[in-house]
């Protein structure tokens, strides 16, 4: 099990840091190729026969059959695994160590399904702005603080963590954000709408990716 405890604020520069390397940028400026456009087909001369209908529907496909299914299913939203619900009200406010024992034989997610988790987390258990902190008196946690809650809850491993807040960083750049996600999280202004919308679009990125 791991025992590493992350802050909002380590988890943020950590993510930082994964999303600056040569590697991360990779990956996330690889996703979005596609499939190179066919070429024009010849002219066809006026005088020539018409040309016969294709023997089968496939032939009338520019890219093979299973990549236009592995595309649909990468396309496709990751929808919010419902088989574990948060604890309630009561679990909002107890100590992080006692969510510990739900971590146990849980296995992996990807960030995306770590992301829905945390926007989970911030629908049911509330968002908070306050500087430097995981959560408020009432439970509520900052966009970090969802996420490193929902990795003690068992939804994903510190990697996992990490990679999901590269793909928070990622988006974030995309919508001309250049800082960090916590200064994001507190900036004058910010709402829960926002903190939602910003995991909404997150989500969408990463599972487009196949994360």
């Amino acid at each position: 099990m791991e025992t590493v405890r992350l802050t909002p604020d380590q988890l943020d520069t950590q993510a930082s840091l994964l999303h600056d390397t040569q590697a991360w940028q990779q990956i996330v400026t690889g996703w979005e190729r596609t499939a190179p456009e066919p070429d024009p087909p010849a002219p066809t001369p006026s005088h020539a026969a018409p040309s016969l209908p294709p023997a089968d529907w496939r032939d009338l496909l520019s890219v093979p059959v299973d990549r236009l299914i592995d595309d649909s299913l990468r396309a496709m939203p990751v929808a919010l695994p419902r088989e574990r619900p948060l604890p309630g009200r009561l679990g909002a406010v107890l100590p992080e160590r006692l969510h510990a024992w739900r971590r146990i034989g849980q296995p992996d997610v990807r960030p995306s399904t770590h992301l829905g988790y945390a926007r989970q987390i911030l629908t049911e258990w509330g968002w908070q702005n306050t500087p430097y902190r995981l959560r408020n008196a009432r439970g509520a946690r900052c966009v970090c603080g969802a996420m490193l809650t929902a990795h003690r809850l068992g939804y994903g491993s510190l990697d996992t963590v990490d990679r999901a807040g590269a793909w928070l960083i990622t988006e974030l750049r995309s919508q001309g954000w250049t800082g960090l996600i916590g200064p994001w999280n507190r900036h004058p202004g910010r709402t829960a709408s926002d903190a939602l919308a910003l995991l909404d679009a997150t989500i969408r990125r990463a599972s487009l990716a196949g994360h």
